[in-house]
């Protein structure tokens, strides 16, 4: 089961490349992201019916379908913040990169605290917390950025590069809920 979620997990990780590529400036990178987001829901769909099929699982079933599901919104939400700013005709700029880049960062730490769940709960703990980590700095990032739209005279630009930043905060509570999940399964399982 920890394998099928870390294949879901590479997928998403692979999305999340591609989101900070797409916000980098390469824009063909965002149907990267668009695919990975169907190839992580086929490995969530694999992973669930594994769920039902298993008498026994590593972790909690439970465990294992809310960090699935939390995955999957992560990808979800990167999705979104390319359909959005498509949308809007508004290019994501240095602070959207920075953010998208944090949170690749803090799924490889939540890979890692996956990885080691059934053997190592010290490691799987710190590996959460360095995804909320990594998820902390993303938000002063946004602070900042959020701070530099106040000096945007277009109102058409700041509104739109506001809602972009505002997705990659919510992408960034999304990573918070899953590492959170990782640090519970690991109290549930002690």
């Amino acid at each position: 089961m920890i394998g099928l979620l870390r294949r879901q997990l590479t997928v998403t990780i692979e999305g999340l490349d591609a989101l900070a590529a797409w916000a980098g400036g390469d824009a063909a990178a965002a149907e990267a992201v668009r695919a990975a987001e169907v190839r992580a829901d086929a490995s969530k769909r694999e992973l669930l019916s594994a769920i039902r099929d298993s008498f026994v699982t590593p972790i909690a079933a439970e465990d294992l379908f809310a960090l699935s599901r939390g995955i999957d919104w992560i990808l979800n939400h990167a999705r979104d913040l390319i359909e959005e700013a498509e949308a809007m005709h508004c290019a994501p700029d240095a602070g959207i990169a920075e953010m998208a880049r944090l949170l690749g960062q803090a799924a490889r730490s939540i890979d890692d605290g996956i990885s080691q769940l059934d053997s190592d709960p010290d490691r799987a703990t710190t590996a959460a917390s360095a995804a909320i980590e990594a998820e902390r700095t993303l938000e002063h990032v946004y602070y900042q950025g959020m701070a530099g739209l106040l000096e945007v005279a277009d109102m058409r630009e700041r509104i739109s590069r506001r809602e972009l930043y505002r997705r990659c905060s919510h992408i960034g509570e999304q990573v918070i809920d899953v590492a959170e999940r990782i640090a519970y399964a690991v109290v549930k399982e002690s």
